[in-house]
């Protein structure tokens, strides 16, 4: 096309343009994002997701392959006639749902120590299920396909494989699965729901579910099964389920055609949520007064201190220093030195920094460094420009540009007094006190299935000297089952030290107990490298001497560490020490020793932590630690956890190894404000010697990763 020609194509485009209705451009606008509204309404719409009888996404007693969102926690208890089960789901990766149960053989006594006080026989069950192929890979004309463990640790008494494929059909209400499986559930099963008031405007009628499946459990062969679950005189079972609320799930089926099964279950997002109630207790970003006013008369340094103070304390930060040096270019620069105890989030903690910097830094300084300190420890600094400041004040830039400006960095040794002046120092606090909840659980016991302890933990920490920190823990059991529960395995006698397998004793006291009183002290020594050492009462159980070192670097998704400790075995009650342990059926003298080199990498894309602890562990064995982190966007963290060792322990015939779970739940969840609490709860698959290392401190990865790492 030649030059006369495009420029008489592109005029007659120009005046179509010009001269054509707007009501054309709008309609088509409009057109647009009603379809992008109704391909978001296909994608999102689905059959809502109905938990089994054992907590896993299914129908009455056989699994689907659905799952819920990431970061769901499901609690139910059912009753499978003649079972009652309680169970746990937690959804812990978008294509891994784990589940816990724990089956109840009603009127059934246990063989061994029924007559002591167990009651009835009882087995748990942990169960995995993988999905292969969902719904949200866009491959919607394809059904959803996954494959399931149910029961593969322990006793395995009612263990199965199974694979199945579950297709919706959204204009019918209706869900169909298919799928085969070994072992307990022995071939092919199937199963349906219908919800025929889907579309209803009423939450409970919207709700209501019919549920079909074709049950493939082996009840007539399975060994395990208890004497009056094995009659089978329909395969079919049919059911119905309904929600009253929106998290609370009711459920009653017939099966086996000869019994009735019943369900309840709650269920919550903890992993995604943004809180039960919206923090309005938080005080809103800083925006004025503003003050760009260089240093000088009008403007002296005191003042200047004063209103960064006052700024900070305003926004929950407490400023310890303001220290005033000259760089290269004899412009002056303002060093803080900064405690977040309030913010979990970096990017939280960062934004209100820019709002007071960007509003307060006077014009004549050339930069102002910030550093993050905590249980100590400088973690981190931002380094700003005045100049983007500024700019970001002026809202040329946003806070995407300045944190490109302005990185996350190794903190720089801080100025000696030749180089500048401190203009302002505040001493740390000598005592900060916290009252947390605590629940103890013990499972197995020979005098109950399930014995616990609630209770609370009062701590005061602080710091002694401005530079020593401290933490002392007071323990008080509310209430407790475990006064009659022993420290001796007796199916499975220990024959490792005693090291942890009595941890029942320290718990069993009616007063209150100091648990923890210890002191740290913390340094940075070079970029990415840090050190601590630690003296006193770590735990109920130990005290004694800690060191550790640690290197991580600001950019390194790795981070490598040493850590050592001589540790003593407290007495059940007071201050003092057992100089023998038991070991068997003979006390032997003990010094407790470990010592590991930790190896620590965060995958990102998956908010996925992985550490490795090589060395040895307190009762003498020697071996290695894996320990599997997720961090939610709520701030909740799930760890799963497995110890290789050559201990030699052995229960129920087999080689036993170390292994657990455990949460880390915000406590900011259920208040109108942010917090930095956590709430924390772990469990063993048993209490055993083997694996068992001592609490020594504050670790330094977690007090870091704390600082640093962003949840978003």
């Amino acid at each position: 096309m030649k030059k006369t020609q495009k420029i008489k194509f592109l005029g007659w485009i120009s005046l179509c343009i010009f001269f054509l209705p707007d009501s054309l451009f709008a309609n088509t606008l409009l057109h647009d994002l009603d379809l992008v509204y109704q391909i978001d309404k296909e994608i999102n719409d689905h059959i809502p997701l109905h938990y089994n009888n054992y907590l896993s996404g299914g129908y009455i007693n056989m699994p689907s392959a659905k799952m819920a969102d990431v970061g769901m926690v499901a609690l139910g208890v059912s009753v499978p006639s003649p079972y009652l089960v309680f169970s746990a789901n937690f959804q812990a990766f978008s294509y891994v749902e784990l589940s816990l149960n724990y089956h109840i053989y009603r009127h059934i006594k246990e063989a061994n120590f029924g007559h002591l006080g167990f009651g009835d026989d009882a087995d748990r069950a942990a169960n995995i299920k993988l999905a292969i192929l969902k719904k949200q890979a866009g491959c919607d004309f394809l059904p959803e396909i996954a494959i399931g463990l149910s029961d593969f640790i322990g006793s395995q008494r009612f263990k199965a494989f199974y694979a199945v494929m579950t297709k919706e059909f959204l204009s019918a209400n209706l869900e169909l699965s298919l799928g085969y499986g070994k072992d307990r559930i022995n071939g092919f099963f199937g199963g349906i729901s219908w919800l025929p008031f889907r579309q209803s405007k009423w939450e409970m009628l919207r709700s209501l579910t019919l549920l079909g499946e074709y049950d493939a459990s082996d009840y007539e062969n399975n060994p395990f099964e208890h004497p009056l679950g094995r009659g089978v005189t329909s395969r079919i079972n049919l059911g119905l389920s309904i929600r009253p609320f929106k998290q609370i799930e009711c459920n009653i089926a017939r099966i086996r055609g000869e019994d009735w099964s019943g369900s309840i279950n709650a269920r919550y997002n903890f992993g995604q949520t943004e809180g039960l109630f919206p923090k309005v207790q938080n005080p809103k970003p800083y925006t004025a007064p503003v003050n760009s006013e260089k240093i000088s008369k009008k403007r002296q340094e005191h003042e200047l201190a004063q209103e960064f103070a006052f700024a900070f304390e305003e926004q929950g930060l407490t400023l310890q220093d303001i220290f005033i040096s000259l760089c290269d270019r004899k412009e002056k620069v303002l060093r803080l030195k900064i405690i977040n105890i309030r913010y979990r989030e970096e990017s939280d903690l960062r934004n209100r920094l820019e709002r007071i910097l960007s509003a307060l830094t006077p014009s004549n300084v050339h930069n102002v460094c910030v550093v993050v300190e905590s249980d100590g420890l400088p973690v981190f600094e931002y380094v700003f420009e005045r100049e983007n400041l500024e700019l970001f004040r002026e809202k040329k830039i946003g806070n995407y540009e300045l944190s490109v400006l302005s990185p996350m960095q190794d903190p720089s040794p801080k100025p000696s007094v030749y180089e500048g002046y401190s203009i302002y120092r505040r001493k740390k606090p000598v005592w900060v006190i916290t009252v947390t909840p605590r629940l103890i659980s013990f499972f197995g016991s020979t005098t109950g299935k399930y014995k616990y302890s609630l209770g609370a933990v009062g701590s005061v920490s602080g710091y002694l000297f401005d530079s020593v920190y401290y933490n002392v823990e007071l323990g008080y059991s509310i209430k407790s089952s475990i006064s009659d529960v022993g420290d001796k395995d007796k199916a499975n006698p220990s024959k490792l030290l005693n090291v942890r397998s009595d941890l029942v004793r320290y718990y069993q006291t009616n007063t209150v107990d100091i648990e923890k009183a210890y002191l740290q002290k913390g340094f940075h020594i070079n970029k990415g490298l840090f050190f601590r050492s630690s003296l006193g009462y770590f735990e109920p159980a130990y005290a004694g001497i800690a060191m550790e070192a640690l290197y991580y670097p600001i950019k390194s998704k790795f981070a490598i560490g040493l850590e050592a400790a001589t540790v003593l075995k407290r007495n059940y009650e007071g201050f003092g020490f057992q100089r023998k342990i038991r070991k068997e059926d003979e006390k032997v003298k003990f010094l407790g020793t470990q010592y590991f080199l930790d190896l620590y990498y965060m995958f990102d894309p998956l908010n996925l932590e992985l550490k490795v602890s090589a060395g040895q562990f307190l009762a003498k064995d020697l071996g290695a630690r894996f320990e599997l982190t997720k961090y939610y966007p709520s701030g909740m963290r799930f760890s799963l956890w497995y110890t290789i060792t050559n201990g030699g322990d052995v229960v129920n015939g087999e080689t036993y190894h170390d292994k657990g779970v455990a949460f880390l739940m915000p406590l900011d969840i259920f208040l109108k404000k942010s917090s930095k609490t956590m709430l924390g709860y772990a469990v063993s698959a048993w209490l055993r010697d083997v694996g068992a290392r001592a609490e020594t401190g504050k670790r330094l990865y977690n007090t870091i990763q704390n600082e640093r790492y962003s949840y978003e």
